[in-house]
Protein backbone atom coordinates (compact mmCIF):
# COMPACT_ATOMS: atom_id res chain seq x y z
CA UNK A 1 0.00 0.00 0.00
CA UNK A 2 2.51 2.59 0.91
CA UNK A 3 4.96 1.40 -2.23
CA UNK A 4 2.14 2.07 -4.31
CA UNK A 5 0.87 5.62 -2.62
CA UNK A 6 4.73 6.13 -3.26
CA UNK A 7 4.08 5.79 -7.20
CA UNK A 8 1.21 8.03 -7.90
CA UNK A 9 3.41 10.47 -5.91
CA UNK A 10 6.54 10.19 -8.53
CA UNK A 11 4.05 10.08 -11.11
CA UNK A 12 2.38 13.38 -10.03
CA UNK A 13 5.49 14.74 -9.76
CA UNK A 14 6.02 13.73 -13.12
CA UNK A 15 3.26 15.32 -14.60
CA UNK A 16 3.70 18.67 -13.21
CA UNK A 17 7.24 19.21 -14.21
CA UNK A 18 5.81 18.09 -17.61
CA UNK A 19 3.82 21.08 -17.36
CA UNK A 20 5.59 23.27 -16.18
CA UNK A 21 8.04 22.52 -19.46
CA UNK A 22 4.99 23.02 -21.79
CA UNK A 23 4.48 25.85 -20.39
CA UNK A 24 7.64 27.69 -20.64
CA UNK A 25 8.55 26.12 -23.97
CA UNK A 26 5.62 27.71 -25.41
CA UNK A 27 6.46 30.94 -24.22
CA UNK A 28 10.30 31.02 -25.63
CA UNK A 29 11.10 34.78 -26.22
CA UNK A 30 11.51 35.35 -29.64
CA UNK A 31 14.28 38.18 -30.90
CA UNK A 32 12.86 41.08 -31.53
CA UNK A 33 14.03 43.01 -35.15
CA UNK A 34 13.46 46.09 -36.59
CA UNK A 35 12.75 46.58 -40.27
CA UNK A 36 12.00 48.30 -43.63
CA UNK A 37 11.18 48.25 -46.69
CA UNK A 38 13.03 47.97 -50.23
CA UNK A 39 12.53 51.26 -51.67
CA UNK A 40 13.20 52.93 -54.76
CA UNK A 41 15.48 56.10 -53.64
CA UNK A 42 17.94 58.62 -55.27
CA UNK A 43 21.30 57.42 -53.88
CA UNK A 44 24.11 60.13 -54.28
CA UNK A 45 27.79 58.68 -53.04
CA UNK A 46 29.95 61.39 -51.30
CA UNK A 47 33.70 61.86 -50.38
CA UNK A 48 34.03 63.77 -47.20
CA UNK A 49 37.64 65.82 -46.69
CA UNK A 50 38.59 68.90 -44.84
CA UNK A 51 40.27 71.78 -45.53
CA UNK A 52 41.13 75.41 -45.66
CA UNK A 53 39.85 78.72 -47.63
CA UNK A 54 42.48 79.82 -49.84
CA UNK A 55 42.14 82.16 -53.14
CA UNK A 56 42.33 80.90 -56.34
CA UNK A 57 44.85 83.62 -57.63
CA UNK A 58 47.24 84.78 -55.10
CA UNK A 59 50.74 86.47 -55.57
CA UNK A 60 53.29 86.57 -53.28
CA UNK A 61 55.71 90.22 -53.55
CA UNK A 62 59.11 89.02 -52.92
CA UNK A 63 62.00 91.22 -53.44
CA UNK A 64 64.32 90.96 -56.45
CA UNK A 65 67.48 92.62 -54.94
CA UNK A 66 68.17 93.45 -51.51
CA UNK A 67 67.79 96.59 -49.80
CA UNK A 68 66.04 98.53 -47.19
CA UNK A 69 62.14 99.66 -47.82
CA UNK A 70 62.03 103.26 -47.42
CA UNK A 71 58.38 103.55 -49.02
CA UNK A 72 55.47 100.83 -47.82
CA UNK A 73 52.17 103.12 -49.26
CA UNK A 74 50.04 99.81 -48.56
CA UNK A 75 48.51 98.51 -45.21
CA UNK A 76 46.83 95.05 -44.92
CA UNK A 77 43.48 94.83 -46.25
CA UNK A 78 44.32 97.42 -48.49
CA UNK A 79 42.42 97.16 -52.17
CA UNK A 80 45.06 97.98 -54.89
CA UNK A 81 44.88 97.96 -58.52
CA UNK A 82 47.66 96.75 -61.43
CA UNK A 83 50.71 98.81 -61.19
CA UNK A 84 50.13 100.47 -58.21
CA UNK A 85 53.28 101.32 -56.24
CA UNK A 86 53.53 98.61 -53.27
CA UNK A 87 57.00 99.06 -52.04
CA UNK A 88 59.84 101.16 -53.06
CA UNK A 89 63.84 99.90 -52.01
CA UNK A 90 66.67 102.34 -51.07
CA UNK A 91 68.13 102.86 -54.58
CA UNK A 92 71.14 104.30 -53.89
CA UNK A 93 73.39 101.83 -54.39
CA UNK A 94 72.05 100.94 -57.91
CA UNK A 95 71.96 104.25 -58.80
CA UNK A 96 75.99 104.25 -58.78
CA UNK A 97 75.89 100.66 -60.00
CA UNK A 98 74.19 102.50 -63.26
CA UNK A 99 77.05 105.45 -63.13
CA UNK A 100 79.99 103.11 -63.02
CA UNK A 101 78.41 100.73 -65.76
CA UNK A 102 77.78 104.48 -67.75
CA UNK A 103 81.31 104.89 -67.63
CA UNK A 104 82.48 101.35 -68.18
CA UNK A 105 80.66 101.60 -71.68
CA UNK A 106 81.57 105.20 -72.37
CA UNK A 107 85.34 104.29 -72.52
CA UNK A 108 84.67 100.76 -74.52
CA UNK A 109 83.49 103.19 -76.70
CA UNK A 110 86.49 105.61 -76.61
CA UNK A 111 88.99 102.83 -77.26
CA UNK A 112 87.27 101.85 -80.08
CA UNK A 113 86.97 104.80 -81.48
CA UNK A 114 91.10 104.63 -80.48
CA UNK A 115 91.50 100.95 -82.11
CA UNK A 116 89.58 102.31 -85.32
CA UNK A 117 92.21 105.11 -85.28
CA UNK A 118 95.09 102.79 -85.34
CA UNK A 119 93.65 100.20 -87.75
CA UNK A 120 93.52 103.80 -90.29
CA UNK A 121 96.85 104.04 -89.17
CA UNK A 122 98.35 100.71 -89.88
CA UNK A 123 96.19 100.51 -93.19
CA UNK A 124 98.18 103.50 -94.13
CA UNK A 125 101.31 102.06 -93.22
CA UNK A 126 100.84 98.78 -95.05
CA UNK A 127 99.92 99.97 -97.92
CA UNK A 128 103.69 102.28 -97.97
CA UNK A 129 105.27 99.10 -97.30
CA UNK A 130 103.68 97.58 -99.96
CA UNK A 131 104.57 100.01 -102.60
CA UNK A 132 108.00 99.90 -101.11
CA UNK A 133 108.16 96.11 -100.96
CA UNK A 134 107.11 96.26 -104.98
CA UNK A 135 109.66 98.67 -105.61
CA UNK A 136 112.39 96.90 -103.97
CA UNK A 137 111.11 93.66 -105.90
CA UNK A 138 111.87 95.70 -109.27
CA UNK A 139 115.50 97.34 -108.36
CA UNK A 140 116.26 93.89 -107.21
CA UNK A 141 115.81 92.30 -110.33
CA UNK A 142 117.46 95.14 -111.91
CA UNK A 143 120.02 94.50 -109.18
CA UNK A 144 120.48 97.94 -108.15
CA UNK A 145 119.66 96.84 -104.18
CA UNK A 146 121.23 94.47 -102.69
CA UNK A 147 119.48 91.24 -101.40
CA UNK A 148 120.11 92.72 -97.84
CA UNK A 149 118.19 95.94 -98.80
CA UNK A 150 115.69 93.51 -100.43
CA UNK A 151 115.19 91.53 -96.92
CA UNK A 152 114.92 94.68 -94.81
CA UNK A 153 112.12 96.16 -97.22
CA UNK A 154 110.20 92.61 -97.05
CA UNK A 155 110.42 92.64 -93.51
CA UNK A 156 109.16 96.31 -92.86
CA UNK A 157 106.30 94.82 -95.16
CA UNK A 158 105.53 91.82 -93.02
CA UNK A 159 105.68 93.59 -90.07
CA UNK A 160 103.50 96.59 -91.68
CA UNK A 161 100.76 93.09 -92.65
CA UNK A 162 100.99 92.57 -88.56
CA UNK A 163 100.25 96.07 -86.95
CA UNK A 164 97.03 95.89 -89.28
CA UNK A 165 95.60 92.34 -88.09
CA UNK A 166 96.34 93.67 -84.73
CA UNK A 167 94.74 96.59 -84.96
CA UNK A 168 91.59 95.19 -86.66
CA UNK A 169 91.57 92.70 -83.83
CA UNK A 170 91.99 95.49 -81.11
CA UNK A 171 88.46 96.61 -83.00
CA UNK A 172 87.14 93.64 -82.29
CA UNK A 173 88.11 93.48 -79.09
CA UNK A 174 86.59 96.93 -78.58
CA UNK A 175 83.75 96.06 -79.87
CA UNK A 176 83.29 92.89 -77.91
CA UNK A 177 83.41 95.27 -74.79
CA UNK A 178 81.07 97.69 -75.60
CA UNK A 179 78.38 94.52 -76.07
CA UNK A 180 79.89 94.09 -72.56
CA UNK A 181 79.11 97.01 -71.50
CA UNK A 182 75.79 97.77 -72.77
CA UNK A 183 74.43 94.41 -71.00
CA UNK A 184 76.24 95.65 -67.49
CA UNK A 185 74.25 98.60 -68.24
CA UNK A 186 71.26 97.45 -68.75
CA UNK A 187 71.77 95.00 -65.87
CA UNK A 188 72.01 98.42 -63.83
CA UNK A 189 68.78 99.43 -65.05
CA UNK A 190 67.16 96.15 -64.55
CA UNK A 191 68.04 96.23 -60.88
CA UNK A 192 67.66 99.81 -60.40
CA UNK A 193 63.53 99.51 -61.71
CA UNK A 194 64.20 96.18 -59.15
CA UNK A 195 63.71 98.36 -56.33
CA UNK A 196 60.66 99.67 -56.81
CA UNK A 197 57.47 96.77 -56.33
CA UNK A 198 54.28 97.40 -58.00
CA UNK A 199 51.17 95.08 -58.21
CA UNK A 200 50.88 92.51 -60.87
CA UNK A 201 47.09 92.18 -60.23
CA UNK A 202 44.61 94.06 -58.62
CA UNK A 203 43.48 92.50 -55.60
CA UNK A 204 43.71 92.63 -51.68
CA UNK A 205 46.75 92.82 -49.08
CA UNK A 206 46.00 90.15 -47.56
CA UNK A 207 49.51 89.40 -45.72
CA UNK A 208 52.01 92.10 -44.81
CA UNK A 209 55.61 90.89 -43.25
CA UNK A 210 57.70 94.09 -43.76
CA UNK A 211 57.64 97.25 -42.28
CA UNK A 212 59.49 100.45 -43.47
CA UNK A 213 62.90 100.72 -42.51
CA UNK A 214 63.54 96.77 -42.25
CA UNK A 215 65.57 95.44 -45.16
CA UNK A 216 65.01 92.51 -47.05
CA UNK A 217 66.90 89.90 -49.21
CA UNK A 218 66.71 89.36 -52.71
CA UNK A 219 66.68 86.70 -55.56
CA UNK A 220 70.31 84.69 -55.13
CA UNK A 221 70.64 80.78 -54.90
CA UNK A 222 67.13 80.39 -53.45
CA UNK A 223 63.82 82.37 -53.47
CA UNK A 224 63.53 86.28 -52.49
CA UNK A 225 61.69 87.62 -48.88
CA UNK A 226 58.38 87.82 -49.34
CA UNK A 227 57.22 91.50 -48.45
CA UNK A 228 53.26 91.29 -48.91
CA UNK A 229 50.64 88.67 -50.63
CA UNK A 230 48.33 89.99 -53.03
CA UNK A 231 45.08 87.55 -53.41
CA UNK A 232 42.00 88.20 -55.84
CA UNK A 233 39.29 87.11 -53.34
CA UNK A 234 36.32 87.43 -55.74
CA UNK A 235 37.41 83.63 -56.74
CA UNK A 236 37.76 81.70 -53.55
CA UNK A 237 38.32 77.28 -53.39
CA UNK A 238 39.04 75.09 -50.77
CA UNK A 239 41.95 72.92 -50.72
CA UNK A 240 41.64 69.73 -48.96
CA UNK A 241 43.47 66.37 -48.35
CA UNK A 242 41.91 63.53 -50.07
CA UNK A 243 42.65 59.68 -49.10
CA UNK A 244 44.29 57.44 -52.21
CA UNK A 245 41.56 55.01 -51.71
CA UNK A 246 38.76 57.81 -52.55
CA UNK A 247 41.04 60.03 -54.76
CA UNK A 248 39.97 57.97 -57.61
CA UNK A 249 36.63 58.65 -57.54
CA UNK A 250 36.82 62.21 -58.18
CA UNK A 251 36.76 63.37 -61.13
CA UNK A 252 37.11 66.95 -62.69
CA UNK A 253 33.73 69.05 -62.70
CA UNK A 254 32.32 67.11 -59.82
CA UNK A 255 29.97 69.09 -57.75
CA UNK A 256 30.62 69.68 -54.21
CA UNK A 257 29.03 71.06 -50.97
CA UNK A 258 30.74 73.18 -48.88
CA UNK A 259 30.35 73.92 -45.09
CA UNK A 260 32.02 76.72 -43.81
CA UNK A 261 32.86 76.64 -39.73
CA UNK A 262 32.26 80.10 -39.59
CA UNK A 263 29.04 80.01 -41.17
CA UNK A 264 27.24 77.37 -39.21
CA UNK A 265 24.07 76.01 -40.51
CA UNK A 266 24.62 76.97 -44.26
CA UNK A 267 26.02 74.80 -47.37
CA UNK A 268 27.58 76.78 -50.23
CA UNK A 269 28.13 75.02 -53.78
CA UNK A 270 31.25 74.82 -55.54
CA UNK A 271 33.13 72.33 -58.09
CA UNK A 272 36.57 70.49 -58.54
CA UNK A 273 38.78 72.35 -60.21
CA UNK A 274 42.11 70.55 -59.81
CA UNK A 275 43.04 67.02 -58.35
CA UNK A 276 46.67 66.79 -57.42
CA UNK A 277 48.61 63.89 -59.60
CA UNK A 278 51.36 63.61 -56.61
CA UNK A 279 51.16 62.30 -53.64
CA UNK A 280 51.33 65.61 -50.66
CA UNK A 281 53.96 63.08 -48.76
CA UNK A 282 56.18 62.70 -51.79
CA UNK A 283 59.64 64.49 -50.96
CA UNK A 284 62.77 65.09 -53.05
CA UNK A 285 64.09 61.71 -51.89
CA UNK A 286 61.00 60.06 -52.75
CA UNK A 287 57.69 58.80 -50.85
CA UNK A 288 57.65 58.93 -46.66
CA UNK A 289 56.58 55.35 -46.37
CA UNK A 290 55.34 56.33 -42.63
CA UNK A 291 52.60 59.48 -43.15
CA UNK A 292 49.05 58.83 -44.57
CA UNK A 293 49.06 58.69 -48.35
CA UNK A 294 46.96 61.71 -49.50
CA UNK A 295 46.18 64.16 -52.49
CA UNK A 296 45.44 67.66 -53.11
CA UNK A 297 42.24 68.45 -54.22
CA UNK A 298 40.89 72.14 -55.02
CA UNK A 299 37.29 72.99 -55.10
CA UNK A 300 35.97 76.48 -55.93
CA UNK A 301 33.55 78.13 -54.42
CA UNK A 302 30.13 79.04 -56.27
CA UNK A 303 29.86 83.03 -55.99
CA UNK A 304 26.29 82.14 -56.75
CA UNK A 305 25.51 79.96 -53.38
CA UNK A 306 26.54 83.38 -51.34
CA UNK A 307 25.00 85.86 -53.06
CA UNK A 308 23.05 86.57 -49.72
CA UNK A 309 26.10 87.56 -48.02
CA UNK A 310 27.80 89.86 -50.29
CA UNK A 311 24.86 92.10 -51.13
CA UNK A 312 25.37 95.69 -50.25
CA UNK A 313 29.31 95.01 -50.41
CA UNK A 314 32.27 96.58 -52.14
CA UNK A 315 33.47 94.71 -55.47
CA UNK A 316 36.64 93.08 -53.86
CA UNK A 317 34.68 92.04 -50.69
CA UNK A 318 34.26 88.15 -49.94
CA UNK A 319 32.77 86.60 -46.40
CA UNK A 320 35.25 84.01 -46.62
CA UNK A 321 39.04 85.25 -45.68
CA UNK A 322 42.30 82.70 -46.54
CA UNK A 323 42.66 80.13 -43.82
CA UNK A 324 38.79 79.41 -42.59
CA UNK A 325 38.09 75.79 -41.74
CA UNK A 326 35.87 74.33 -44.32
CA UNK A 327 34.03 70.86 -45.16
CA UNK A 328 33.71 69.45 -48.47
CA UNK A 329 31.39 66.30 -49.51
CA UNK A 330 32.29 66.10 -53.40
CA UNK A 331 29.22 64.15 -55.11
CA UNK A 332 31.19 61.61 -57.54
CA UNK A 333 28.19 59.68 -58.70
CA UNK A 334 24.02 59.72 -58.43
CA UNK A 335 21.54 56.76 -59.60
CA UNK A 336 18.13 57.36 -59.29
CA UNK A 337 15.72 55.25 -58.73
CA UNK A 338 17.85 52.69 -57.24
CA UNK A 339 16.39 49.46 -55.18
CA UNK A 340 18.00 50.81 -51.79
CA UNK A 341 17.57 49.32 -48.30
CA UNK A 342 19.62 51.02 -44.73
CA UNK A 343 22.76 50.51 -45.01
CA UNK A 344 22.88 48.58 -41.70
CA UNK A 345 20.59 45.90 -43.46
CA UNK A 346 23.21 44.51 -45.39
CA UNK A 347 25.81 42.26 -43.53
CA UNK A 348 27.82 38.61 -44.33
CA UNK A 349 27.32 34.75 -44.08
CA UNK A 350 29.79 32.09 -44.43
CA UNK A 351 28.92 30.32 -47.92
CA UNK A 352 27.52 27.23 -48.15
CA UNK A 353 28.86 24.24 -50.20
CA UNK A 354 27.24 23.37 -53.52
CA UNK A 355 25.22 19.96 -53.86
CA UNK A 356 27.98 18.69 -55.82
CA UNK A 357 30.34 18.73 -53.05
CA UNK A 358 32.92 21.75 -54.49
CA UNK A 359 34.48 22.92 -51.32
CA UNK A 360 35.88 25.65 -52.99
CA UNK A 361 33.84 28.30 -51.50
CA UNK A 362 34.29 26.60 -48.01
CA UNK A 363 35.42 29.24 -45.51
CA UNK A 364 34.64 32.18 -48.03
CA UNK A 365 31.47 34.55 -46.82
CA UNK A 366 28.78 36.21 -49.23
CA UNK A 367 27.26 39.48 -49.21
CA UNK A 368 23.49 39.51 -48.02
CA UNK A 369 20.37 40.34 -45.97
CA UNK A 370 17.34 39.00 -43.92
CA UNK A 371 13.92 39.09 -45.60
CA UNK A 372 10.68 38.73 -43.74
CA UNK A 373 8.74 36.05 -44.60
CA UNK A 374 5.52 35.10 -41.97
CA UNK A 375 7.56 35.92 -38.67
CA UNK A 376 10.70 33.91 -40.33
CA UNK A 377 13.85 35.27 -41.82
CA UNK A 378 15.15 33.85 -45.16
CA UNK A 379 19.00 34.47 -46.09
CA UNK A 380 18.89 36.30 -49.55
CA UNK A 381 22.33 37.27 -50.79
CA UNK A 382 22.85 40.19 -52.72
CA UNK A 383 25.49 42.55 -54.93
CA UNK A 384 25.47 46.10 -53.89
CA UNK A 385 26.32 49.63 -55.70
CA UNK A 386 26.79 52.70 -54.49
CA UNK A 387 25.64 54.12 -51.10
CA UNK A 388 25.02 57.24 -49.46
CA UNK A 389 25.21 58.35 -45.69
CA UNK A 390 21.75 56.11 -44.84
CA UNK A 391 21.15 53.70 -47.44
CA UNK A 392 23.06 51.65 -50.04
CA UNK A 393 21.99 50.03 -53.47
CA UNK A 394 21.41 46.70 -53.85
CA UNK A 395 21.35 44.61 -57.33
CA UNK A 396 19.92 40.73 -56.55
CA UNK A 397 16.45 39.75 -56.41
CA UNK A 398 13.77 41.74 -54.38
CA UNK A 399 10.44 42.14 -54.88
CA UNK A 400 9.41 45.99 -54.52
CA UNK A 401 8.75 46.82 -50.58
CA UNK A 402 10.21 43.56 -49.20
CA UNK A 403 10.49 43.82 -45.67
CA UNK A 404 14.07 43.26 -44.41
CA UNK A 405 15.74 43.12 -41.33
CA UNK A 406 17.55 46.37 -40.16
CA UNK A 407 18.80 45.65 -36.43
CA UNK A 408 19.64 45.18 -33.44
CA UNK A 409 23.25 45.54 -34.76
CA UNK A 410 24.46 42.48 -33.02
CA UNK A 411 21.34 40.12 -33.96
CA UNK A 412 21.68 40.87 -37.89
CA UNK A 413 25.67 40.88 -38.19
CA UNK A 414 26.22 37.71 -35.62
CA UNK A 415 23.03 35.88 -33.95
CA UNK A 416 20.29 35.65 -36.50
CA UNK A 417 20.38 32.32 -38.73
CA UNK A 418 18.29 31.33 -42.05
CA UNK A 419 14.78 30.41 -41.10
CA UNK A 420 14.95 31.88 -37.26
CA UNK A 421 11.54 33.32 -36.09
CA UNK A 422 11.77 36.69 -35.10
CA UNK A 423 8.97 39.34 -33.53
CA UNK A 424 9.06 42.59 -34.88
CA UNK A 425 9.05 45.82 -33.32
CA UNK A 426 6.91 48.47 -33.06
CA UNK A 427 7.98 51.62 -34.48
CA UNK A 428 8.01 54.54 -32.64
Amino acid sequence: MKQQKLYWIIGGIVVVLAAVAAVRGGNRTLPQVSVDTVARRTLVERVSASGKIQPEIEVKITAEVNGQITLLPVKEGDVVNKGDLLVQLNPDIYDAAVLRAEAALNTARSNLASAKAQVAQAEANQYAATKAFERAETLLKDKVISQAEFDQTEASHLSAQANLTSAQQSVQSAEYAIRSGEASLQEARDNLGRTTLRAPQGGVVTALSKEVGESVQGNGFTAGEVVMNVSDLRAMEVNVEVNESDIVRIQLGDRAEIEVDAYLGQTFGGMVTEIGNTALNAGANGFSMDQVTNFSVKVRLDPASYTHLTEGQPEHYTPFRPGMSATVDILTHQVDDAWSVPIQAVTTREKESSEEGDDASEGESELGLFVLEDGNVVWTPVETGIQDSKFIEVLGELGLESTVVTGPYDVVSRSLSDGDAVETKKRD
